[in-house]
């Protein structure tokens, strides 16, 4: 299989390494000089001269839209995976012939996220809690920081958005969201101009009480979720690998690589039950911009049913 990486950055690397791994034929887009793979300065040139079968989207997030539109422009007909979040802000999602489309929500193939969804299948869930921590100086070794798509909010940065994984997950697990509140922004020393720390209380389809914290400050990094249900409690540590129900602990083994890898394997084969369509991913936009209104106004926000319900 024929791939072509747009951007490389550290998750743009990424994805070309782990792409050459699967014995897929590389090549990317970027202004980057000496990278191991062939190299192109326009995404349009590339596709024209390197005929792709599968296209990864990994600019920075301000930029996702132009590409998405330039490959769908193209007549590309191929498989199509955007990083996460899709776009900085809502937006139509461009018409198109690919054979398959998808959000890099790579979290959903975390053994520990699919053993919970697993575990909550006939549960009634009470209340949830999302926990994930990072510090953004140290957070991609030998760069810096202020430089990063992280730090500027005119690229897509931020934490609501870099860490929108949870977002994602708490919607997976429990329906869409049916109302929000949260307390966010920039709070920190950090030299950045994008948010930095975020708390949201959400009622969603399926739990009625929901909570989400995220931020650019631990410097020890956590990523934990609680869920209480009518009949067991979950404690998971998706750092450790852990999940831990009522008193039962079970472990698991799984790499920094594991989760992107099984996310490509299930693109390529067309195996799209874990994988976030387009549309949840312009879900997941849209509740960030939502929370970023309720953070601003202060007030509870009802979000009307996607498909068009009260």
């Amino acid at each position: 299989m024929k791939a072509l990486v747009v951007g490389q950055g550290s998750i743009g690397s990424r994805h070309a390494r782990l792409l050459s791994q699967l014995d897929c034929k590389v090549a990317v887009v970027s202004r980057r000089e000496n990278l191991p793979f062939r190299t192109h300065a326009t995404l349009a040139v590339a596709m024209a001269t390197e005929q792709p079968d599968y296209i990864v989207i990994a600019n920075p997030t301000s930029e996702h839209r132009q590409a998405l539109q330039t490959v769908a422009d193209n007549g590309f007909d191929g498989r199509v995976l955007v990083e996460k979040p899709l776009f900085d802000m809502p937006a139509d999602i461009p018409r198109n012939r690919f054979r398959g489309a998808y959000v890099a929500y790579n979290l959903r193939f975390h053994p520990v996220i699919q053993a919970i969804r697993t575990r909550l299948q006939g549960e009634q869930p009470i209340s949830a809690q999302f926990y994930a921590g990072q510090y953004l100086p140290t957070w991609r070794p030998g760069t810096d920081y202020t430089q990063s798509y992280s730090a500027r909010r005119v690229a897509g940065g931020g934490v609501l958005r870099d860490l929108s994984h949870e977002l994602d997950c708490l919607t997976w697990l429990f329906g869409d969201c049916k109302r929000v509140a949260a307390i966010g922004g920039h709070f920190s020393h950090l030299a950045i101009d994008s948010d930095d720390a975020f708390s949201v209380l959400a009622e969603t389809g399926r739990c009625s009480m929901a909570t989400l914290q995220v931020n650019y400050l631990d410097r020890i990094r956590k990523r934990e979720i609680v869920i209480n249900t009518d009949r067991h409690a979950l404690h998971a540590d998706l750092v450790a690998a852990r999940l831990v129900v009522d008193t039962d602990t079970q472990e698991f083994s799984v790499s920094p690589d594991d989760t992107y890898l099984a996310q490509h394997r299930a693109v390529i084969a067309d195996d799209d039950r874990y994988l976030c369509t387009l549309k949840q991913g312009m879900g997941i936009v849209e509740l960030v911009a939502t929370i970023e209104r309720a953070a601003k106004s202060g007030n509870w926000i009802s979000i009307p049913d996607r498909d068009g319900g009260p």
